[in-house]
């Protein structure tokens, strides 16, 4: 079961969505529709693809007026070119307000949800698992990471606050400003983190696999490896630490990248070149 972005928030981020769109009122429904018209319609894919949304793209419409919205596919399900994903009766004018905002948020999110389910299907029948990572668009991270669990994909950590992530340049710094070798200044600043703090750490080349192993981490993250790197560092490891690739992780790579044998590839690509699904939302007499 999805677990879906907390009602609170959603509202938060659709609210500063639609004022940013309608700032003083959509001027144009209000000055050329009659305040009683109503209109049905109809959100439609233009092509095959993973539903993302449905609460945001409600919000998005109820925020505006008193609309009703009927959803016939729900996130995380598959869709097919033509099928109709939902139906909106409401107020004309309220609902031509919230059309761009609703289908904005939605296109994308699915968009997201259907590029991260053709990398999870490359890993069929391997242990590896496709995860995000927090290049996303400022302000809607949560939508976007939920995005990448409708799609099958788990989310890495939320934010710099959830667990100890050192990367090239945190290395860089303690290797030139630290006292004593990697690994017991590792082992020092670990040492004060509470029991409950995951700890990963990235290395760029082969030879630094065991002074991080040394310092007692839970995950290594391979950066930047050749296929034929990861596979002889999944055997170096041997099960001591998790083990993430990253880096070039590509649609056409993923197959190769999941054979070696890693347990995580973490994929900056779902949320940040995602491209937004096509869907329309046509209207009826």
């Amino acid at each position: 079961m999805l677990m879906r972005p907390d009602q609170k928030a959603i509202e938060a981020i659709v609210r500063m969505a639609l004022m940013e769109d309608a700032p003083w009122g959509d001027i144009t429904s209000l000055s050329l529709l009659p305040a009683d018209a109503r209109i049905s319609a109809q959100l439609v894919a233009r092509e095959k693809g993973i539903l993302c949304g449905e609460d945001i793209f409600a919000a998005a419409m109820r925020m505006t007026g008193t609309i009703v919205i009927q959803f016939a596919v729900h996130d995380g399900e598959q869709f097919a070119k033509g099928e109709v994903l939902a139906t909106v009766d409401g107020q004309a004018q309220t609902v031509l307000q919230a059309e761009r905002v609703a289908l904005n948020f939605i296109q994308r999110l699915s968009g997201i949800a259907t590029l991260t389910a053709q990398y999870v299907a490359e890993t069929a029948g391997t242990k590896a698992r496709i995860v995000d990572t927090r290049k996303t668009t400022p302000g809607l991270r949560l939508l976007e990471r939920y995005a990448v669990r409708c799609g099958g994909g788990y989310n890495h950590r939320f934010s710099l606050s959830d667990a100890v992530m050192a990367k090239d340049n945190h290395l860089a710094v303690l290797t030139r400003h630290g006292k004593g070798n990697l690994t017991d200044q590792l082992r020092s600043a670990f040492a004060r983190l509470p029991h409950t703090t995951h700890v990963e750490v990235e290395v760029d080349h082969p030879e630094q696999i065991e002074a991080i192993l040394a310092a007692g981490v839970d995950t290594i993250m391979l950066d930047n490896f050749t296929i034929e790197e990861l596979r002889a560092g999944v055997q170096q490891i041997a099960g001591r630490a998790l083990v993430e690739a990253s880096g070039s992780v590509r649609l056409d790579r993923v197959r190769a990248i999941s054979s070696t044998g890693v347990d995580i590839i973490s994929v900056g690509a779902l949320t940040h070149s995602a491209r937004a699904l096509d869907l329309g939302l046509d209207f009826h007499p």
